[in-house]
């Protein structure tokens, strides 16, 4: 009998095939790219071979690994080497933080940062280019909101970007003026474009060089798919594919790469790019673009006014029959398409549009889905399940924004049905779960300890206990769910015979621990592809 031998065996007494919801005692066997037998301990032996390579786990968790199926990765990279100001609690602290960053990167001719939020700030007010421009006269700096929808800057990056007081508003966003009608340094939205495209001018080299470190951060994190959706025009120039297709060239690319480029009325290059991109690690998935921005700078797309500012309720991106027109002839070409969509105005819009995507062209297995779905109206609800649309969404979203803030922004009624994560479950809805890196750090383990605690931003209070789900069903979010919603469960998702090798070892069994701890994990080995791209401290488990 021609029998396979395996290249790596691993055995654990704890499996998360994620075909039921609980893990079991198995062993997998890998040859090449995939998995050719799940089974006992026993059963593995006449796989076994002199050049198999075995794992023996005791009661550490196998499991599938994980696929985000929203962030932005190149945008990701650049944040690995920005100052992080999420922990400041008031603007001096943050410029402290700025001014040391800037100082320990002098070859850095921009000064990025990301994750500020004034709503954790002593005075709860927002910064101004003046107190940027005390530490760094000289040098630009671009520092995005923890929500990335707008930004802070100073005043030597608006010269740069040759933003004045006589500069007009772009078609969405505005820059922020003083009572003298002077630039204050806040830019929302596109206006954020125009200093993006000068910080974010990086050679060839450069880009390849943050594309690595990028796929070696996601290796040491479990994460073995990844969707790269459009952010904003400006960092296009950043995505730039002729290095991701070298990179799978080479063998080196250590990550699935689902791209989702602009959803924009043009068809005719999104074919090119669907066409050009269609392998098994690196392909084109489908559209995607915005429909609003969010809930504390007030641009997420409301059905009733903001609560604390009447006069406004947000706006759409784009016309709303602009967005419909886009999405029915897109629907048209087969395309998947993806909106952020945070305010429930905007998320209505989104399954509106899908809708009516549906009786112009016809029922089909699109697959669409909202991204966010923060604020949602409870009659869209059972939408999701009726039009097939996936909610794709970020747990960890509702634990970054200050809790007050956010419901300060909505009111007390908005406010019951924020992030409605297990009542969308409940409901049929389909869940995927991701980061939106670098909004967020790319670890799979907080988004999945936000899920099943629903903890808020004060580490302490329980925002809607009757939203939480359990660790099966988060994990799965994190697993088959993308895989589903990229129409690759029949490769992906699930550890099965006959599917690709893309798997996670954590050092502890996610089931057996308090749930305050899944944060704590770490990961132990990481399998893409049939290859082990991550290794910690499990050279002693090997034969």
């Amino acid at each position: 009998m021609n029998q396979q031998l395996a290249d790596i065996i691993l055995t654990s007494n704890a499996v998360f095939t994620g075909l039921s919801d609980l893990p079991e005692p198995a062993s997998i066997a890998i040859k090449d790219h995939k998995i050719i037998a799940v089974g006992s301990k026993e059963d593995m032996k006449r796989y076994s071979g002199g050049h198999t390579k075995t794992f023996h786990f005791e009661d550490q968790l196998i499991m599938p690994g994980f696929h985000d199926f929203h962030l932005h990765m190149m945008d990701g990279a650049v944040s690995m080497n920005s100052v992080n100001l999420f922990s400041a609690r008031s603007e001096e602290e943050a410029i402290e933080m700025i001014r040391t960053f800037a100082e320990s990167r002098p070859e850095n001719s921009w000064v990025i940062g990301t994750s500020w939020d004034a709503g954790y700030w002593d005075t709860k007010s927002l910064p101004t280019r003046h107190s940027l421009d005390r530490i760094l006269p000289d040098r630009p700096a671009l520092l995005f909101h923890a929500e990335g929808h707008y930004a802070w800057v100073n005043s030597k990056a608006l010269e740069i970007a040759n933003i004045t007081r006589h500069t007009e508003d772009p078609s969405y966003g505005s820059i922020g003026k003083d009572e003298n009608g002077e630039p204050n340094g806040l830019l929302y939205e596109k206006a954020m474009d125009a200093v993006i495209r000068h910080a974010y001018h990086f050679t060839k080299e450069q880009k390849k060089e943050l594309f690595a470190n990028f796929l070696a951060h996601c290796a040491s994190l479990g994460v073995t798919a990844v969707h790269d959706l459009f952010a904003i025009e400006a960092l296009e120039m950043l995505n730039d594919y002729d290095v991701f297709k070298e990179f799978e060239d080479s063998g080196k690319l250590t990550a699935r790469v689902h791209l989702w480029p602009a959803l924009n009325g043009n068809l005719e290059r999104a074919r090119k790019l669907r066409d050009a991109y269609q392998s098994e690690k690196l392909r084109v998935s489908g559209l995607k673009q915005f429909i609003d921005g969010v809930i504390t700078a007030r641009t997420a797309y409301l059905l009733e006014p903001y609560a604390d500012e009447p006069e406004t309720r947000g706006e759409t991106s784009f016309p709303p029959e602009t967005i419909k027109k886009w999405v029915i002839d897109a629907d048209k070409e087969g395309f998947s398409i993806r909106f952020h969509a945070i305010g429930d105005g905007a998320i209505r819009l989104a399954l509106d549009a899908y809708e009516e995507a549906q009786k112009v062209n016809g029922k089909r297995d699109s697959r669409h889905a909202v991204e966010h779905v923060e604020v949602i109206h409870p009659d869209d609800i059972p939408r999701f399940k009726e039009l097939g649309v996936t909610a794709s969404m970020q747990p960890d979203h509702f634990a970054m924004s200050e809790r007050g803030v956010y419901t300060e922004r909505i009111g007390a009624q908005r406010e019951k049905h924020v992030f409605s994560i297990n009542t969308l479950k409940k409901a049929g809805a389909r869940l995927t779960f991701g980061t939106d890196f670098p909004i967020d750090g790319l670890n799979p383990l907080m988004q999945i300890y936000r899920a099943v605690t629903r903890i808020d931003s004060s580490g302490k209070e329980v925002w809607h206990p009757h939203e939480r789900i359990t660790l099966a069903e988060a994990l799965k979010a994190y697993t088959s769910g993308p895989a589903y919603g990229s129409f690759r469960e029949d490769e992906l998702g699930t550890l099965e015979a006959g599917k690709l090798a893309d798997l996670v070892v954590l050092d502890r069994n996610l089931f057996e621990i308090p749930a305050e701890e899944i944060i704590e994990a770490q990961v132990l080995l990481t399998i893409a592809d049939g290859n082990i791209v991550f290794k910690n401290g499990v050279a002693q488990g090997v034969k």
